[in-house]
């Protein structure tokens, strides 16, 4: 669970969504995200069976990442709770602001 919901785990299985990705297409999409962290990220996320990696013995070498029937399952319940904190957003920044009014 802790994999899944983290920041970058999050937004690896998003980006995964819509199609296989190479690792500087990622990067690029997600944007500000170090190559050490998407790497740890990839890695944990395919230790988890959620990510597939593939090796292509060309050259220059060519690996792309893709989401594995898990994957795409958390990846859609993911989504579908970054949607739901994007719209309700205002609503808890209305009760934190009521919140913090009414503490002493």
């Amino acid at each position: 669970m802790e994999h899944i919901t983290s920041r970058w785990g999050t937004l690896v299985l998003i980006a995964l969504l819509d199609r296989p990705h190479r690792f500087g297409e990622l990067r690029r999409e997600i944007g500000r995200v170090s190559e050490k962290m998407l790497a740890q990220t990839l890695r944990t996320l395919e230790r988890d069976g959620l990510v597939h990696r593939d090796a292509r013995p060309v050259i220059p070498p060519r690996v792309d990442y893709s989401l594995t029937g898990l994957g795409r399952e958390a990846a859609e319940r993911v989504r579908d709770l970054a949607h739901w904190t994007e719209r309700r957003l205002a609503a808890v920044e209305r009760a934190r602001e009521a919140y913090d009014a009414a503490s002493p």
